[in-house]
């Protein structure tokens, strides 16, 4: 298992991923401006302001990549690694704000306002089909990330959207996907509005699209916000670790282990050990060097390791735990 985690996608291709999908959302933005612009379409001006959306966010994204690899210091001696998040976090806002409020304006302007003239919606056809051809090129570069690290860890792709600790990829992931049902969406309103000649078709269809925008972003922060506060690393993980302590032979019992991820493939571990009362102080000290190395060897997104000698029948340490857990045999 930690051979294959080691090949788990790193920043360079979350870059690759990000920088694709900028690219591809900001040329899309202009077309869909100007189209929306053309037609009179609320569907597409709201999908223009979709793609401005992104687009901010794949800034976004590209200052929490590189913010988050700056090293350890001294005044942040656990890295930059939560870095990451925060920006990702502004990322869904930014989805929320500039996309969701806007395409929820257009829609009730145009359900509940005057009826509007559509022009040339061939024009929005045409935009509409180059803007999927387009996003299909940074969906499937998403989808190809989040398929090898599903398979490095040996999870389907949803499980792996659940639990990984790379919001940018998730971010770009959730967002194309959302961005391809968007320009259905558009193109459903357009149609019906060309077809019946009803403007409300149009609003409808900007609605909804707010609505898909705005489960996005809520989506996103709240996976951001879980790993800001500080969220247990992969379960997976957790138990490997687990296991691999309580096989020490100085180990025997494993009182308490804490983990957080303080960044995308970094894990802090704390652990606390009740060992065997025969060791010495220079045997403890030993076996306490030994289990970090083993640790580390067998686990490469091990960031930092604390290892801490306590009896087991300790009470106030005891109901801490079960405080905790719940109701586990120490």
């Amino acid at each position: 298992m930690a051979a294959e985690r080691s090949k788990r996608p790193k920043g360079g291709e979350s870059t690759l991923t990000v920088l694709l999908a900028l690219a591809v959302n900001l040329a899309i933005a202009v077309m869909k401006a100007i189209a929306g612009v053309i037609t009179g379409s609320a569907a597409m001006m709201a999908e223009a302001a979709h793609s401005v959306a992104d687009t901010f966010t794949e800034a976004l994204l590209l200052t929490a990549l590189r913010r988050s690899a700056r090293p350890a210091d001294r005044r942040h001696p656990f890295g930059y690694g939560k870095d990451r998040y925060f920006w990702s976090l502004l990322a869904a806002v930014s989805i929320f704000v500039s996309g969701a409020v806007f395409a929820f304006y257009e829609g009730f302007r145009t359900v509940f306002g005057a009826p509007e003239e559509q022009g040339s919606p061939v024009v929005g056809y045409v935009v509409l089909a180059i803007a999927f051809a387009l996003e299909s090129v940074s969906w499937t570069q998403a989808v190809r990330q989040v398929r090898r690290g599903a398979r490095a860890e040996e999870r389907s792709v949803f499980a792996f959207l659940r639990v990984s600790d790379d919001p940018t990829v998730k971010t770009v992931f959730l967002e194309d996907s959302a961005a391809l049902v968007g320009l259905v969406l558009a193109f459903g309103g357009l149609g019906l509005h060309h077809l019946t000649g009803s403007s409300v078709w149009d609003g409808v269809a900007s609605l909804a699209i707010g609505v898909l925008l705005a489960f996005a972003a809520y989506t996103l922060a709240s996976t951001n916000r879980g790993l800001l506060i500080g969220r247990q690393a992969d379960p997976v993980l957790v138990r490997a670790v687990w296991s691999r302590l309580r096989e020490a032979p100085e180990v025997e019992q494993v009182v308490d282990l804490l983990t957080m991820a303080v960044g995308t493939d970094r894990v802090l571990v704390c652990a606390r050990l009740d060992f065997d009362d025969a060791l010495g102080a220079a045997d403890l000290e030993r076996a306490c060097v030994r289990i970090d190395a083993e640790l580390r060897a067998a686990h490469d997104e091990l960031d930092e390791v604390f290892l801490e000698p306590v009896p087991r029948t300790d009470p106030e340490l005891r109901s801490r735990v079960l405080a905790r857990y719940g109701d586990l045999k120490l």
